[in-house]
């Protein structure tokens, strides 16, 4: 439900300081709305610039939605659904809508760069609020490395096509795969770093564009591939029961990562506080419907048994259906357009996170210098860069598309929680958003998310805690003694 109100800075009974205290309440303590918002925009050295609008911040959120699950995840998930894979996008797109609900409340009340890390800063103390950034390192650093990897893919696809060669598989995929190293992974990191080094404006004129190209390749691709539709490639269409569908349920969770990602440009949107939950709700239900048409017409035309092992089904889709290679080099076309601007998106928004937590002092100041030409965080910009890249050239996609899934639900459960906190803990704060029936919606949310994570496989689990072991040694020996709240208690 939207509403109009002031901002959320106006000061409407205002959080007091966190106390001193012991290592308890160290854990515990809380940052206040109101500095959050006060210090949005504030760099080492610069600060960031309101540029975009709500057309710029959809856009950013369908790019690094759209392309992801239909163009290179579909794949893994229909051998596990069958044909209902389309229900499989229903109940992830579901989880994400309880989600998205109190990700638009959130985002519009704490209009800051940080998402969901900066929303449990401000509701549940600092150690949540570093494993919530922590798992959204997960998220956004490993989906633009597994995205990166399906990109190859499609690339490899229109070399075929246009030019009768392909990359080499040592070059074009990593170790496990076949290959060595996926250049063609860190190529596209590193053009997605490019764009961003020019600044957030221009990066979002770059992303529309892309985004225009990447819908019209899906609309193409329902019309060609429409034609090839057969009823009995819809039978028997929950081959491996509901268990199947909940396994691929959770895996194409991965295709909804970046509904959120409009929230990590709070501190550069021009009106955050309306503009930011109209543009989280809008991009969720057109990336939905798209998702769901899509599938629809692939698993009809195609028998859901050869989708396996296929990170380019759209394009031999079409290629089958055809009987020429035209048509499949055009999607192929569309689809590297495609997957680059989720690449780049996703890219800006874990540079925002670490912003966020660099300013906050839990991790070093080099990710919260600003350049003063550009008003973007270039050495944040360079090292996450590189980093992503060296993940997708060498690590498979599954194993990315799953870990993502994992740190995504458990960020996604933690909003959840936060807006009712924040309801019970600051009833009058104006909010320009307020999700419908709380607390049932955000506890429906939370359900939901802790459902799809127990789909998941045992391997995931190991992986995600593991990296939440690691997050904690390094929040003790670094972030506890030298976040800014500690600082200010000294």
């Amino acid at each position: 439900m939207l509403e109009h109100g002031a901002a959320p800075s106006a000061t409407q009974q205002p959080e007091p300081d966190p106390p001193v205290g012991g290592l308890g309440a160290r854990l515990m303590r809380r940052k206040p709305v109101e500095r959050l918002v006060a210090e949005g925009g504030q760099g080492e050295g610069g600060s960031l610039r309101r540029s975009m609008g709500v057309w710029q911040l959809t856009m950013i959120s369908i790019g690094a939605t759209l392309g992801t699950g239909i163009f290179v995840v579909l794949g893994e998930a229909v051998p596990d659904a069958g044909p209902a894979v389309v229900v499989s996008f229903v109940i992830a797109g579901l989880t994400a809508l309880f989600s998205a609900l109190s990700y638009a409340e959130l985002a519009g009340t704490i209009p800051v760069s940080g998402s969901s890390y900066s929303y449990a800063y401000a509701t549940m103390g600092e150690l949540i609020a570093w494993v919530c950034g922590w798992c959204l390192i997960l998220e956004y650093g490993v989906s633009v490395a597994a995205v990166a990897v399906g990109w190859g893919e499609y690339l490899n696809e229109l070399l075929d096509g246009t030019l009768g060669f392909t990359i080499p598989d040592v070059l074009a995929a990593p170790p496990g795969d076949g290959g060595v190293f996926n250049l063609p992974a860190l190529l596209v990191v590193l053009l997605a770093m490019a764009f961003l080094l020019g600044g957030a404006k221009e990066s979002a004129r770059a992303n529309t564009v892309m985004v225009g190209v990447k819908i019209a390749a899906l609309i193409l691709f329902c019309g060609v591939a429409f034609t090839g539709i057969r009823a009995g490639n819809y039978t028997p269409f929950m081959p491996l029961g509901m268990a199947g569908v909940s396994a691929a349920g959770a895996t194409l969770f991965f295709s909804y990562i970046g509904f959120d990602a409009a929230s990590t440009a709070g501190e550069e949107a021009k009106n955050p506080q309306r503009d930011l939950p109209r543009a989280i709700m809008l991009s969720l239900i057109i990336v939905t419907a798209l998702y769901c048409l899509v599938a629809a017409v692939a698993v009809g035309a195609l028998p859901w048994k050869k989708f396996s092992g296929s990170e380019a089904a759209l394009a031999s889709i079409m290629k089958d259906v055809t009987g020429q290679s035209f048509w499949a080099v055009l999607l192929a076309a569309g689809a590297v357009v495609a997957i680059a601007s989720v690449v780049l998106t996703v890219l800006y928004g874990q540079t925002r996170i670490l912003f966020a937590m660099s300013r906050d002092g839990l991790v070093p100041k080099v990710f919260s210098t600003v350049h003063a030409r550009t008003g973007a965080p270039r050495a944040n910009t360079v090292i996450v860069s590189l980093f992503c890249g060296v993940l997708a050239a060498a690590i498979p996609l599954g194993q990315l598309a799953d870990a993502t899934s994992i740190g995504t639900l458990f960020a996604f459960a933690l909003v959840n929680i936060a807006v009712i906190v924040l309801r019970r803990t600051r009833p009058t704060m104006p909010r320009t958003f307020r999700v419908p029936l709380s607390p049932l919606f955000p506890l429906i949310g939370f359900a939901l998310c802790l459902w799809m994570m127990g789909s998941l496989q045992l391997v995931t689990w190991v992986v995600f805690g593991a990296w939440m072991a690691l997050g904690l040694v390094l929040y003790f020996a670094y972030g506890l003694r030298r976040s800014r709240l500690a600082t200010a208690e000294k």
